[in-house]
C-alpha cells in the first residue's frame, strides 16, 4: 500500500515513510486499513513528533522518536518516555495511551514509540488566548491538581524505584546542567556563571522524592475542548525520580517572563485576564499535595538557571544543524533573558 505524506512535511521526515508503513502495518494488525497519512508536528524543541493516521481504520497515532545525529548520553530517552507513560496509565495523571516501543535504528532511523491520538488544546501562550477568565483560571488551577497527583503518585508500587537516584536531586542536577553549560555553551553569559555559584552554596540538599516531569509548564498540558480540564500532560523526555519542588518552580516561569520570552505574563493585565497570582497558584498546589510550603528563592532561581541552559543547548543544535523546531534559533538566542531573570531572583531580598 503506498504511503500518503501530508503536504509540506516531505522534506521534514528525516526517514522513508513506506518503512514506516510497512512496520505499523505488522505491528497493529487491524488497525491499518487504507493508505497510511504522515505529518511532522512543529513547535517542539525535544523529540520530533509526527501524527500518523490511517484514515480508512479510523486510527489515530502520535510517533515520539529521537532526533538524528549526535546526542549527549541521557538525551531523549524515548524509551523513558515510554515507560513513565505505560506506568502512569489509569492513575490520577492523564497520559495517553502507548502502544509500542521500538528500540532499533531500523524503521525510522532512530527508536521510537507509538501512543495514541487523543483531542483536546494545547496552548503554547501562557496568556491561554481565546477562553474567558473563568476559564483561565480554573486551568491554572488545573495545572497545579494535576501536578499534585503526579508528585503523589506511589512510584515504588508502580515499579519505578531504577528510573532514577532517590535523594541528592538538586547536588545532582546542578552538575548535569553546570556540566552541559560548560560543555556545549555557545558564547558567554556570565549571568550563568553567576548563577551557579550562587546555587552551589544554597543547595536544598532534602531527600524527598517524588516523580517529576522535568517540563511541567502548561504548553505540555492538553486540556479537554470546551472545559479546563486536563486530558494529558504530553512530553516526558526529561522525568525521572527528584525534588517535587523542581517540577513547581518550573511551572512558575510565566511568572518570570515577558510575552516575548517563550510567551510569559509578566507585563499582562493578569487580573483582567483571570489568571491567579504566583502565590494563589502556588497554594492551591500546597493544598492539593498536603504541602506546608512552596519553591522558595533557590528552587526558582534553579529553574530560570536550568531553564537558560536549556536554551542555550537549544542553539548549540542550531549550530550543529541538530535542531529539531525551525525556530530553535531564536528560543536559543533568549537563553540570556531568563539568565538574568534567575539572576533577579537571586538579588531580591527575603
Amino acid at each position: 500500500m503506498m504511503t500518503a505524506m501530508t503536504s509540506g512535511h516531505a522534506s521534514q521526515t528525516e526517514f522513508d515513510p513506506a518503512r514506516l508503513d510497512a512496520f505499523l502495518r505488522q505491528a497493529l494488525p487491524g488497525r491499518t486499513g487504507g493508505a497510511m497519512s504522515l505529518e511532522r508536528i512543529g513547535g517542539g524543541q525535544s523529540n520530533p513528533t509526527f501524527f500518523v493516521s490511517y484514515p480508512d481504520a479510523g486510527t489515530r497515532l502520535v510517533l515520539r522518536k529521537k532526533p538524528p545525529g549526535p546526542l549527549l548520553p541521557s538525551a531523549h530517552a524515548v524509551d523513558r518516555e515510554y515507560r513513565i507513560l505505560k506506568a502512569l496509565a489509569g492513575s490520577a495523571v492523564p497520559v495517553p495511551p502507548v502502544l509500542l516501543l521500538h528500540e532499533q535504528d531500523d524503521v525510522v532511523g532512530t527508536p521510537f514509540y507509538l501512543m495514541e491520538r487523543l483531542d483536546g488544546r494545547v496552548f503554547h501562550d501562557t496568556a491561554l488566548p481565546g477562553v474567558t477568565p473563568a476559564e483561565r483560571r480554573a486551568m491554572y488551577f488545573a495545572m497545579a491538581d494535576t501536578l499534585a497527583a503526579l508528585h503523589g503518585f506511589d512510584w515504588r508500587a508502580a515499579g519505578l524505584a531504577d528510573f532514577g537516584k532517590p535523594g541528592n536531586y538538586y547536588a545532582r542536577q546542578l552538575r548535569r546542567w553546570g556540566g552541559q553549560w560548560r560543555e556545549t555553551k555557545t558564547r558567554d553569559i556570565p549571568a550563568i556563571d553567576r548563577a551557579i555559584d550562587w546555587l552551589e552554596t544554597h543547595l536544598d540538599e532534602s531527600a524527598e522524592t517524588t516523580i517529576v516531569h522535568g517540563d511541567f509548564r502548561l504548553g505540555n498540558l492538553m486540556f479537554a475542548s470546551g472545559e479546563p480540564r486536563i486530558v494529558a500532560v504530553l512530553d516526558w523526555e526529561l522525568s525521572t525520580l527528584g525534588h517535587p519542588l523542581s517540577d513547581v518552580a518550573f511551572s512558575c516561569l510565566p511568572w518570570h517572563s515577558t510575552p516575548e520570552m517563550y510567551s510569559g505574563i509578566v507585563g499582562l493585565d493578569r487580573a483582567a485576564l483571570g489568571i491567579p497570582t504566583q502565590a494563589d497558584y502556588l497554594d492551591a498546589y500546597c493544598a492539593a499535595a498536603g504541602r506546608s510550603e512552596g519553591p522558595g528563592r533557590f528552587h526558582l532561581a534553579f529553574s530560570l538557571f536550568r531553564f537558560a541552559v536549556i536554551l542555550d543547548g537549544i542553539a548549540a543544535r542550531v549550530k550543529s544543524g541538530n535542531a529539531a523546531a525551525e525556530n530553535a534559533a531564536d528560543v536559543g538566542a533568549m537563553a540570556e533573558s531568563f539568565a538574568l531573570r534567575a539572576q533577579a531572583v537571586i538579588d531580591a531580598q527575603d
